[in-house]
């Protein structure tokens, strides 16, 4: 124990001597590796690069019909939820999508902007490479979404956050328009389809009633009970004008009965449908957001990059290290212990 203590003190010596010994050489690599890495990270070589972000939570309802119609009460709530991880996870993929992407690129003139050559062999690859350095997507700590944007413009780093923020709504309402379209189209079609039909039965109905049938079962039963009045009478005429009657209820009663019925069935079933119609006209037609944004980017006053002390720092210890193991190599080579032997014997 007391050997181990011994050596640790040692080294400590030998290690503080050392320093001691190369301390004008080593203070001077120090601040020759600082004034260096400090020109060098300074705008004159290195752009400045300024940050803005947008953090956004996801809606939990992409249907408006779905938040603001239906009947159920707790459904009318959803238009007001933030979304859960599956939204998220959604979010992030549009977010990272070409459509996304190419529209910014395009408005922006971010080829240009970013200084690469229209004519380059590689000129798409290095585009995309570039957006992908400058302009991330990632959860928060919170379940948020945030937009970060890397710009050597500080308003343009802010415009482009917010605008692809405003984008999500397009991209997406965009993708959905198109499923909520055909959807509606085949509802609409069942709904007039059914429609037709129901007037085609009114029609029939209306001739029936024109030909004497109103109402089968009570016309029959009344019709009856005249009928036995009137034989009980005795009256012939009375009799054959009620047998009329009655032929004309036997003949279309039952058409008449059937189409009633039918009828009846069918307008319940335009009345859900009508619901629905409704609903899928509205997803077809209307668009409500899909997010909550809980900051827009703003012109950043400081740059994001570089961080001048960060690099000089890990210069100045980087450039320290290596020049201690420079020396120690130096001073453990066979020429330096001779010169070392020749200049003090």
């Amino acid at each position: 124990m007391l050997n181990g203590s011994t050596n640790s003190y040692t080294d400590s010596f030998k290690v503080a001597y050392f320093l001691y010994k190369w301390r004008k050489v080593l203070i001077v690599i120090g601040i020759a590796a600082a004034v260096l890495s400090a020109i060098f990270s300074s705008s004159l070589f290195i752009t400045p690069l300024f940050r803005s972000a947008v953090v956004m939570y996801p809606a939990s309802s992409n249907s408006v019909s779905k938040s603001l119609l239906n009947e159920n009460s707790n459904a009318k709530q959803d238009i007001l939820e933030f979304g859960e991880d599956q939204q998220t996870e959604q979010m992030l993929q549009i977010l990272n999508s070409s459509s996304i992407r190419d529209r910014v690129i395009s408005k922006y003139k971010l080829a240009e902007h970013y200084g690469i050559d229209a004519g380059s062999k590689y000129q798409q690859t290095r585009l995309y490479s570039r957006y992908d350095s400058y302009i991330s997507f990632k959860r928060t700590e919170y379940m948020a979404v945030k937009i970060s944007v890397l710009d050597k413009d500080p308003q343009m780093a802010a415009d482009i956050a917010n605008e692809i923020a405003a984008l999500l709504d397009t991209v997406k309402n965009t993708m959905q328009k198109e499923r909520a379209i055909q959807g509606f189209r085949i509802v609409e079609a069942e709904y007039l389809s059914l429609q037709a039909e129901i007037k085609l039965m009114e029609d029939s109905l209306t001739e029936l009633r024109k030909l004497g049938v109103h109402d089968y079962e009570t016309q029959a039963e009344m019709m009856n009970q005249q009928l036995a009045m009137e034989i009980a009478k005795g009256n012939t005429r009375g009799i054959n004008a009620l047998e009329e009657k009655l032929n004309v209820l036997a003949q279309y009663g039952g058409p008449y009965v059937s189409l009633r019925d039918a009828l009846e069935h069918e307008k319940k079933q335009l009345s859900y449908i009508k619901a629905r119609y409704e609903e899928a006209r509205i997803d077809a037609t209307e668009a409500i957001p899909q997010k909550f944004i809980v900051e827009n980017a703003y012109k950043s006053e400081r740059k994001a990059y570089p961080i001048i002390w960060i690099i000089v720092l890990l210069s100045v210890i980087g450039s320290l290290l290596a020049g201690m193991l420079a020396i120690f190599i130096v001073e453990r080579s066979p020429e330096f212990l001779q010169k070392l032997k020749q200049t003090y014997s």
